[in-house]
């Protein structure tokens, strides 16, 4: 991995980054900038614009306004059927992913999140939180897959059952492709957990990030400096201690000592599962976040933390993502003056 400030440098620590599209106004990143945040993770949902080119007009127009770019997300080779299934059109989808490799660190970006699923984010109805705001909600026995413009439901969203041996044989087909273009590249790449975890959906096993196990298991193939973790605390937490086979303190105390850990989504859910939960905001869910922090902390971790499914707050989606950031950001200060 080439050396890039504050980029996994041994100085930077714990950094806050903010979530928007490429589309941001000059307004929104000038809120950004009274939030205190230095880092942005840029969606892009018009595919002709997964250019080179336009990233590096990204992290030109952000830089401008003291922002860098930390990740930039591409859904097209994210939650990619045809990859996790062996569905046709795979070479073709992994050949657009190393092109999107190749692309980030040509721009100077040097971190991508991948996520592995075949069939979506799994929900149910939102639902009141506290005050009435509105909130992700999952109950297992009532719930639909969705990705971007696909919707998935029923027992067999792919028509048949998948075998966990599939599965780990096409993941394995995949990460021994993309790994090298990682590291020729200098990117890293942070692996999501499932979302939820744990429990096969619609036909498709959960087995290889939903839970400790598999995420050892999968490291373990990859056998790169250049792939690791993006731990979302919540998915974590949905899946719980018992189902994930760890806590996630203790996760990202495992993987930042295999220098695997390279991102982290911080927010938390009511509950673990099988009963039906909620997401929550940071202070309000059944894990106690200074505990999280304090874990990042102690592995000093050198990597950025965002907020992540906020829900909707009174005022608009500027008033939860403040109160998140400043929460954050108070969590931040606390354990390093609890550090020295």
């Amino acid at each position: 991995m080439r050396a890039v400030p504050g980029y996994f440098s041994s100085t930077a620590g714990i950094q806050i980054a903010i979530q928007t599209g490429a589309d941001a106004s000059d307004e929104d990143l000038q809120f950004f900038q009274q939030l205190g945040v230095e880092w942005a993770m840029v969606g892009i949902r018009d595919a002709k614009l997964h250019t080179l080119d336009f990233y590096k007009h990204l992290v030109q127009r952000f830089g401008d306004h003291g922002l860098k770019i930390y990740r930039i997300a591409n859904h097209g080779v994210h939650n990619v059927p045809e990859i996790t299934l062996n569905l046709p059109g795979r070479d073709q989808k992994i050949e657009e992913f190393k092109q999107f490799i190749r692309n980030l660190g040509a721009a100077g970006v040097y971190y991508n999140t991948y996520a592995h699923m075949a069939n979506g984010i799994w929900s149910s109805a939102p639902t009141q939180g506290r005050g009435g705001m509105m909130a992700r909600r999952l109950d297992l026995n009532n719930a639909i897959g969705r990705w971007i413009d696909e919707t998935y439901t029923g027992e067999l969203t792919h028509g048949r059952l998948y075998s966990e041996e599939e599965l780990w044989d096409n993941y394995t087909y995949l990460i021994r492709q993309i790994a090298p273009v990682a590291e020729e590249a200098g990117v890293r790449i942070g692996i999501h957990p499932d979302d939820p975890p744990v429990y096969a959906l619609g036909g498709v096993p959960r087995c290889m990030f939903g839970n400790f196990a598999g995420y050892q298991k999968a490291m373990t193939i990859a056998d790169s400096p250049n792939i690791g973790v993006c731990l979302c605390v919540g998915c974590w937490l949905e899946g719980g201690t018992v189902g994930m086979g760890v806590g996630v303190t203790d996760a990202i105390k495992h993987f930042a000592a295999q220098n695997q850990l390279f991102k982290v989504h911080f927010r938390n859910v009511s509950n673990p599962m099988p009963a039906p939960w909620t997401e929550t905001l940071i202070d309000n869910g059944y894990q106690d976040m200074h505990a999280v922090m304090r874990a990042l902390r102690e592995v000093n971790f050198d990597g950025c933390i965002i907020p992540d499914h906020i829900p909707a707050m009174l005022g608009g989606p500027r008033v939860g993502t403040a109160y998140s950031i400043a929460y954050m950001r108070a969590l931040v200060q606390a354990v390093n003056n609890e550090m020295g």
